[in-house]
């Protein structure tokens, strides 16, 4: 998908979602053939020309100013995530295209490992499992037993079900994952990986079909999730997310349990049992 036809569908839905009356708009009798504000309307509400706004929703608009972006991202009520998310499809951001799978340095292997029991992943933007410690894959899967492609935790979020019993949570969690990917692809340049990811997603998950049609997005890098093992029970896990600084396109994630709680004996019981 082009990064015109993102910002259409993007923009289109958060129309979809803003009624006349809640911009303070009189209520027409006529009879409406769009969900939400009309293009004349939001053009109207952010002080722009009809076909200034249509231009600019069909990705035809170069340099628009921060101005006209937040006048946008006002009458259609967009929180700080999604103002983030328009700004990136509007002005673009490049990623150079990832021709070869990512290595990690030794120093980062070495350091998730070091990190045990504590679970620790390393992760693309695309959320591609580059490496992950014993803890890691003993709370979600063994990713290097997978075929490549399929080292993505979208990816088993959605197609495998062994993640729903992970996740008690799991719609929670698959939104999140449909949220990200958006984010993402806004941002994804000239790498062709989000948007490979998004169309395996909607040829073999009516799930993600169902999540990603909501047009949310997301760039949380913290959270709590609520994680089940058939050897020790369902532990709720804080989750948080860093950029090495030498190695800004990759994130390293970690999961802890809170001291001295229920789900951090059950975590150091999972660990010792050399799962």
């Amino acid at each position: 998908m082009s990064r015109p036809d993102q910002l259409r569908e993007f923009l289109r839905s958060r129309r979809a979602r803003v009624t006349p009356r809640d911009v303070g708009l009189p209520s027409r009798a006529d009879v409406r053939r769009v969900k939400g504000l009309r293009r004349e309307e939001l053009a109207l509400l952010a002080g722009v020309s009809v076909d200034y706004y249509t231009r600019m929703e069909q990705g035809r608009v170069g340099n628009v100013s921060a101005q006209v972006l937040e006048a946008v991202a006002g009458v259609l009520r967009l929180d700080p995530e999604e103002r983030l998310h328009l700004r990136e499809l509007v002005n673009g951001r490049h990623t150079p295209p990832a021709a070869q799978p990512i290595k990690p340095r030794a120093a980062l292997r070495t350091m998730l490992e070091m990190l045990d029991p504590v679970p620790a992943f390393l992760l693309t933007d695309a959320l591609d499992i580059v490496a992950a410690n014993r803890m890691a894959t003993a709370i979600t899967t063994d990713f290097d037993a997978l075929p490549r492609a399929e080292r993505n935790e979208i990816r088993w979020i959605f197609c495998d079900p062994a993640a729903r019993d992970v996740f008690p949570d799991w719609e929670d969690v698959a939104g999140e994952c449909a949220a990200w990917l958006r984010g993402a692809l806004g941002r994804a340049g000239g790498n062709p990986r989000p948007a490979e990811l998004v169309a395996d997603l909607t040829a073999n998950s009516p799930d993600f079909v169902r999540h990603w049609a909501e047009h949310r997005v997301t760039y949380c890098t913290y959270g709590v999730k609520r994680m089940h093992h058939p050897k020790v029970g369902t532990m709720t896990l804080n989750w948080e997310s860093f950029a090495p600084t030498a190695d800004p396109d990759l994130k390293l994630v970690v999961y802890t349990a809170q001291t001295g709680s229920p789900s951090s004996d059950l975590l150091r019981g999972l660990a010792e049992t050399g799962e």
